[in-house]
């Protein structure tokens, strides 16, 4: 009796610190999105979570490690959001299509905006791990892009002739292009035009935009009743 009281108190501490790391990551995750791995300081995490110094480093060793675990957090609710039902969706085509108008039309997951292009910039001279993890992101992304367009290519829909791995690389860079002038203009319009643009694109790499009509058989044209009339 004493040791299964023992154990279910030790169940119930380690259940309620993996709450609190996980409360800890949610909470670090937009601020660490919006002001960067620099301009996010330790104390503005205490301040979100309203934990002592001494509440967080129970659960993490160093602010790298918050901002690692932070940015994967981020980075598995986008991908699942971006994801969110092109499974479902037969045509390698659509589910282009689908990816792009989800990215254009969904709002981020975090304040601030994509946490792939957020970290990417971030860490270019900074946190080597976040880099790598950000690389190993556009990596991922690359590979379900182009995986979607070789299925297409298999199936006959997509022209055999079209590079899987380029038009991944420009639906990535495209999207990513247009949010960053969104985001500094303050509008919409830039993610707008890149979504008709990518749409255009995608018409080109049909298999359909390719094929030339069947041509019609001419007909001997057809003489009028006064032609016939004139010539009795």
């Amino acid at each position: 009796m004493r040791f299964s009281f023992a154990r279910s108190t030790f169940e119930a501490e380690m259940n309620k610190g993996a709450f609190t790391r996980q409360r800890i990551i949610e909470e670090a995750a937009p601020i660490f999105n919006q002001r960067g791995y620099a301009g996010c300081s330790m104390q503005d995490i205490l301040d979100a979570t309203g934990l002592e110094k001494g509440g967080v480093y129970r659960h993490f060793a160093s602010k790298e490690e918050l901002a690692v675990e932070a940015f994967r957090y981020a980075l598995a609710n986008t991908v699942r959001t971006r994801t969110e039902h092109l499974e479902e969706i037969p045509n390698a085509i659509d589910k282009l299509q689908h990816a792009i108008r989800h990215f254009v039309e969904s709002p981020s997951f975090l304040p601030g905006g994509c946490p792939v292009m957020n970290t990417a910039i971030d860490s270019d001279d900074g946190n080597p791990e976040l880099r790598r993890l950000a690389r190993e992101a556009i990596r991922n992304w690359r590979s379900r892009l182009s995986k979607i367009v070789e299925d297409g290519i298999r199936s006959g829909e997509i022209n055999k002739r079209v590079e899987p791995r380029r038009i991944a690389n420009t639906i990535i860079a495209t999207l990513e292009g247009a949010l960053m002038i969104s985001r500094l203009e303050g509008s919409r319009n830039a993610m707008k035009d890149v979504q008709a643009s990518l749409e255009t694109m995608l018409q080109g790499i049909s298999s359909q935009a390719n094929r030339v009509p069947a041509r019609r058989p001419l007909r001997s044209p057809r003489q009028s009743p006064l032609k016939n009339r004139q010539k009795a």
